[in-house]
């Protein structure tokens, strides 16, 4: 059942900007996407800019006053940089919201609106909150939100490459993109060109093409990373971007190692190669149709073990390792290792699936 949200805006700091929107504009999203309805928002002043809100169409009601309410409602002020998890939570436990070392932030869900922001924490469950949660009062400290919730962006995928190099790398055309018209189902299309261009360098079969395309995958990697740092952000996360997102992956894996044969092929070999390549992407088909029945399957998705090891085998540290062959000119060892490897990944995975929990 929704409750109503209230947001208080003070106009000085409800227009600072983090991450290219207006704290009020992410608030608003953040209490929608939350479930509350409807979103009031009580500004005295001239009323912040929005870019994400009417783009997303949500609905507000903004007055000089406080609404008239009964009943309960969550309550916030503007100046917070919040997240919607930490919403949902507070919405959960009818809490209080606190801050990393305990401090008290004004946020909560209040058993009845009397017209203001709680003043203190003493009435609800006090919630500590996981994400980003820092009360903006000016330019300097909207500076230090916005840096918080950058460093904030990961994903239970990243391998250790992901999170030491390719992010960070990206992290620079991320803050760009942000303020541009581009979007991240273009960027994840263009990290998709990028890997198909990689395969096509592998494939030449000689030493200098596989260098490039080493050097291009893992392009492609750092810029696979910027889309959904730039989804998250500007929150334009959307059911195709992720289907876009993980297909790109594997048509770029399929490509890469069955370009590798080739081109191993072409460069003459006694090694088995084009039989090599074949299971390898053979293997990429059959564990991304495995992975899409977890991830399709509600019950799987509780299955921590098998989410372990989707995140610890299907990350993109495999790339380093692909350059480093690629400049000793063993790129035959990869291609054993990848042959092979897919396939024990995938029964084990679907295993995983099968695999009965024991009644109590």
């Amino acid at each position: 059942m929704k409750i109503p949200a209230v947001l208080f805006c003070e106009p000085a700091t409800g227009k600072l900007t983090i991450a290219a929107l207006t704290l009020l504009d992410r608030l608003i999203v953040a209490v929608h996407r939350a479930g509350c309805g409807p979103v009031h928002v009580v500004c005295a002043g001239e009323l912040p800019k929005l870019n994400r809100v009417p783009t997303l169409s949500i609905a507000f009601e903004v007055s000089p006053n406080a609404p008239a309410l009964n009943g309960p409602a969550f309550v916030a002020s503007a100046s917070l940089l919040l997240t919607v998890g930490d919403v949902e939570r507070l919405l959960a436990t009818n809490g209080r919201l606190m801050s990393a070392d305990g401090r008290a932030l004004p946020a909560g869900v209040v058993s009845q609106f009397t017209g203001a922001l709680p003043e203190n924490s003493e009435h609800g469950t006090a919630v500590m909150a996981k994400g980003v949660a820092v009360l903006v009062t000016d330019a300097a400290s909207a500076c230090a939100a916005e840096r918080a919730l950058w460093a904030s962006l990961t994903s239970s995928a990243d391998g250790l490459v992901d999170r030491y190099f390719n992010r960070p790398m990206g992290r620079p055309l991320s803050k760009l993109l942000i303020h541009t018209s581009v979007t991240p189902n273009q960027v994840s299309v263009a990290a998709t060109l990028i890997g198909v261009a990689s395969a096509a360098c592998f494939a030449i079969g000689h030493r200098p093409s596989a260098i490039l395309g080493a050097v291009l995958l893992q392009l492609s990697a750092i810029v696979d990373c910027v889309d959904g740092d730039v989804a998250r952000v500007v929150f334009k996360e959307s059911p195709l971007g992720k289907w876009l997102d993980i297909v790109g992956d594997q048509v770029v894996h399929v490509g890469v190692f069955v370009a590798i044969g080739v081109g191993l092929a072409r460069a003459g070999t006694d090694a088995p190669v084009l039989a090599l390549a074949a299971s390898a992407g053979v293997g990429v088909v059959i564990s991304f149709i495995v992975v899409m029945r977890g991830l399709l399957n509600p019950e799987l998705q509780k299955n921590t073990a098998l989410q372990k090891l989707i995140d610890a085998t299907t990350n993109r540290d495999f790339s380093v390792l692909l350059l480093a062959l690629a400049f000793v000119d063993r790129l035959g060892w990869f291609l054993w290792l990848a042959a092979f490897g897919v396939h024990v990944f995938w029964l084990l995975a679907l295993a995983l699936q099968l695999r009965r929990t024991k009644p109590a």
